[in-house]
């Protein structure tokens, strides 16, 4: 179990692996070609659609792997999943819609930007792959996941490359990174498609709760669980890029960006490791313990060896990257980095609650330490800048991990007598 979940992490990290080579040649294109300004009001667009889809969208890949182990079942959790994504795409465009007509003048960005950037969220809600991400992990195809992770890299690489010859515009590289969305999703839809049928008259909201109530489980409670966790997760980093940049300015949004991108790069193996590890809680629950620990101990490891990395070549590789109006982005990068490893530390503890059905205590316990922060955060950036907002990262996931360690002790299940 141990060695088939460190494998399905190995090529989930393949993925990442060549994102993060990649993404350090396009971070270093814009950056460079747009200037603190410019690119802090790209981040701000940027972000702005990767926090709709963040505070809309569903963890179906959860819902598909936990229902979808029957052959027949799988065909109703994907038809389930497929509604929700819908759902997804509806309510995400019409809140982008009316904040970008309403609210663009409290997100900085200029009236010639606002269309552009609902464009932008328009095309990332319909890019979100997390139900045939669901699938492929079902069927342990771990190496067409990467495949098509790898997909998002390539194309901002290659069309930022022509942006900069072209017309190198904020709108120029928005429409560059939308592409590169939409091409990762068709990549994702197209492998799901041959790795298994796609059953398009399973569609429907109301069929899987209806068919998991028969049996005493609530499918609205882990949905609702799962994904309120993703969207802390996820959109409560967001909101942080989002929120520094309009109490900070734009050029304050792209330094914390680039800390960000140079200091979470284990964020991102936390999340790939909480996705191999949990299809293997789910189909052995009674050695979930032992895998735990082992796991943990190896990202423990990895995060102390990263930190290190980071604080002795941490400033050489920003000035070769985005170059020296980018150095204030040393220390917000080594306390994200900090707060990655904390995260990567937990992230099996995570996977394993949502396999014990704990997914509301999940959401709870990333609450309740992200509110407190984002009311602090006015405070921290006046008095801090970029680094209040890190630590309001850092705080969060301190906070947070620790109640994962005493929830997953609390609901360990009880020996027979």
């Amino acid at each position: 179990m141990l060695r088939r979940a460190l494998q399905n992490t190995g090529w989930l990290m393949s993925a990442r692996a060549v994102n993060a080579v990649l993404s350090l040649v396009y971070l270093a294109l814009a950056t460079r070609e747009l200037g603190p300004e410019r690119f802090g009001l790209f981040v701000i667009a940027f972000t702005f659609a990767q926090l709709i889809v963040g505070f809309t969208s569903f963890q179906t890949w959860q819902s598909i792997i936990r229902w979808g182990q029957d052959a027949d079942q799988r065909k109703t959790a994907t038809g389930f999943a497929l509604a929700l994504d819908g759902t997804t795409v509806l309510v995400g465009a019409t809140l982008a819609g009316l904040i970008l007509g309403f609210a663009g003048d409290w997100l900085l960005l200029p009236d010639a930007m606002r269309f552009p950037t609902f464009l932008f969220t328009l095309a990332s809600l319909l890019s979100i792959r997390s139900t045939p991400t669901g699938l492929l992990r079902l069927h342990d195809r771990y190496a067409r996941a990467a495949l098509a992770d790898a997909t998002t890299s390539i194309v901002r690489v290659i069309g930022a490359v022509f942006v900069i010859f072209w017309h190198p515009s904020i709108q120029s590289f928005l429409i560059v990174w939308g592409t590169a969305e939409v091409a990762t999703a068709a990549m994702y839809w197209r492998l799901a498609a041959t790795t298994e049928p796609i059953h398009l008259g399973r569609i429907s909201l109301s069929r899987l709760p209806r068919e998991r109530k028969a049996v005493g489980e609530s499918a609205w409670s882990f949905v609702a669980g799962t994904s309120l966790s993703g969207m802390l997760s996820v959109a409560s980093r967001q909101l942080l890029v989002l929120l520094t940049g309009v109490l900070g300015g734009p050029a304050l949004a792209g330094i914390y960006r680039v800390a960000s991108q140079l200091g979470e790069g284990l964020l991102k193996l936390a999340q790939a490791l909480l996705r191999a590890v949990y299809p293997e809680l789910v189909r052995n629950p009674e050695n979930a313990k032992l895998l735990v620990t082992k796991i943990t101990r190896i990202a423990v490891i990895t995060g102390v060896f990263v930190i290190a990395l980071g604080y002795f070549a941490g400033e050489w590789i920003i000035m070769a990257i985005a170059g020296e109006e980018y150095l204030a982005a040393f220390v917000p990068m080594l306390i994200l980095a900090a707060a990655a490893s904390v995260e990567l530390a937990g992230a099996s503890l995570e996977a394993l609650l949502v396999a014990r059905g704990k997914a509301i205590t999940n959401f709870v316990i990333r609450a309740v330490p992200v509110a407190l922060g984002l009311i602090a955060l006015p405070w921290l950036i006046e008095g801090f800048g970029a680094v209040g907002a890190t630590l309001v990262v850092l705080g969060s996931s301190l906070v947070s991990i620790t109640g994962f360690v005493i929830a997953a002790r609390r609901s360990a299940p009880k020996p027979q007598s």
